[in-house]
């Protein structure tokens, strides 16, 4: 029983806003990370790495990394 009762409360615990808020920080910063990675990555075999590329990797990597914490900001509220 006290499982149950245990899962109850822990579920109610991340109703909160503040919890959310968390959640959704935590996973912001995942989502940067990744993407920023797979950016490095194509880099690492000549992809994107020039003057030009660059700045345009940069703005992809900052335009796919808002839209995808958005989504999961939606998600998660």
């Amino acid at each position: 029983m006290t499982s149950e009762q245990t899962f109850e409360e822990l579920k109610a615990l991340l109703t909160l806003p503040l919890a959310k808020f968390i959640i959704w920080a935590i996973l912001s910063a995942l989502i940067y990370h990744f993407v920023a990675g797979v950016k490095h990555l194509l880099m690492d075999i000549d992809i994107g790495d020039g003057k030009e590329s660059g700045t345009v990797g940069a703005i992809l990597t900052l335009v796919l990394s808002i839209l995808l914490i958005s989504l999961a900001g939606f998600w998660i509220w």
